[in-house]
């Protein structure tokens, strides 16, 4: 087992070790040779949260929390092996911890980049998303704002092809536990498009629908990405405009990633251009939350650069009659990671009927021949 000392032991602790001890009884009655280790998960939030809680020191509360939580488990006579134990926090666990981030930080697979955090001024501590209940830090009540810190990150999107490829060979494993391990990773292919903007840098898109992007209506941009506060800056309000802003990245995360909320937004005062039709189309901010992709070489490997580049913009569809500024009904479609496209009915009819008759369509008059010729004329825009 492997317990957070953030407190002392009680029976939800009791209930789901004595399960595991008797797992371990039984196979050394059958002959198993059993090790039934203990450790404690001791440098993190959780033991963090619970020295503020307490106003002692971390390490004094911890190994005091370990020593008593300890001596709780010992009472009960669970089978752990006790000359096994360790602890997170001590120096003789955590140097291999560091010594292991050294080799990631040398061979490029640790990194430092500005995220957005949950963030409780009166705690001055970041919070878990599981810790902010109804916008309010769980300790103190206090509104929990979102901040932008300086994090590291590990680079496991390096691995994403080989985990892909290696999910093909677990034939033993269950269909469902297999499509879950699938939708985790989350490999989407598509191509980057960029919307230059009257005296700004461009903004760079990702879809995985190139073939739709001559109906683009207008962009949206997440309320993290950097070109926002750039533009409140130069608005006409700028405190109007930042305080929306807040209101967006303030709404629970979860629920902005999955849709789970009203959409809102607001027409930031900018334009940009579809580089395939020239059309100039508004951009907007609103409450969807960012994702981040790692981008790959045309040639098909992972080129030097494959770190993840933020995905904090979307360009949606037209409407039935198409052209820009029209807003029709469409139908939305989710794909496994939650991310909504808009289809317009029109849109949907042809792509189904260029599918079938495997060529053009009249409709499709003075567009690319096939819709497979779009990414690769994108592919590097």
């Amino acid at each position: 087992m492997f317990a957070y000392p953030s407190g002392h032991a009680h029976v939800g602790h009791v209930r789901n070790y004595i399960i595991g001890d008797v797992m371990a009884r039984t196979k050394r009655l059958r002959g198993f040779n059993v090790l039934h280790p203990f450790g404690w998960d001791a440098f993190g939030l959780p033991a963090e949260n619970a020295a503020i809680k307490t106003g002692t020191h971390p390490e004094t509360s911890t190994l005091g929390n370990i020593n008593h939580m300890k001596g709780q488990l010992q009472r009960l006579g669970i089978s752990y092996a006790w000359d096994r134990e360790i602890a997170t926090c001590l120096p003789e666990y955590y140097k291999f911890n560091q010594w292991i981030f050294l080799k990631m930080f040398e061979r490029g697979l640790a990194y430092r980049r500005r995220s957005s955090v949950n963030w409780c001024t009166s705690c001055n501590t970041v919070l878990a998303n599981e810790q902010v209940v109804d916008g309010a830090c769980w300790r103190c009540g206090t509104i929990v704002v979102t901040r932008d810190l300086e994090q590291w990150f590990f680079r496991i999107t390096a691995y994403a092809d080989a985990l892909l490829q290696s999910l093909d060979t677990l034939t033993d494993w269950p269909e469902k536990v297999v499509v879950m391990q699938r939708n985790w990773i989350g490999r989407s292919e598509g191509a980057r498009v960029r919307f230059s903007v009257a005296g700004s840098e461009p903004i760079e898109v990702f879809t995985t629908r190139i073939d739709t992007i001559y109906g683009a209506t207008f962009v949206l941009l997440a309320p993290e990405h950097p070109f926002v506060e750039r533009f409140a800056g130069e608005s006409p309000d700028p405190a109007a405009f930042r305080a929306r802003v807040q209101t967006f990245r303030a709404l629970d995360r979860h629920a902005r990633l999955t849709g789970e909320i009203d959409k809102e937004g607001f027409d930031t005062g900018r334009v940009a251009t579809n580089p395939f039709t020239g059309e100039q189309v508004p951009v907007w901010n609103r409450e969807f939350r960012a994702r981040r992709i790692r981008h790959r070489r045309d040639h098909g490997g992972a080129g030097p650069r494959s770190a993840r580049l933020r995905v904090r913009a979307q360009v949606l569809a037209a409407g039935p009659r198409g052209g820009a500024g029209r807003r029709g009904r469409g139908i939305r479609r989710r794909d496994d990671r939650g991310h909504v496209e808009l289809r317009t009915a029109r849109q949907l009819g042809r792509l189904h009927r260029r599918r079938g008759a495997g060529g053009d369509h009249p409709d499709d008059q003075g567009r690319p021949s096939s819709a497979a010729s779009a990414p690769a004329k994108c592919s590097t825009a």
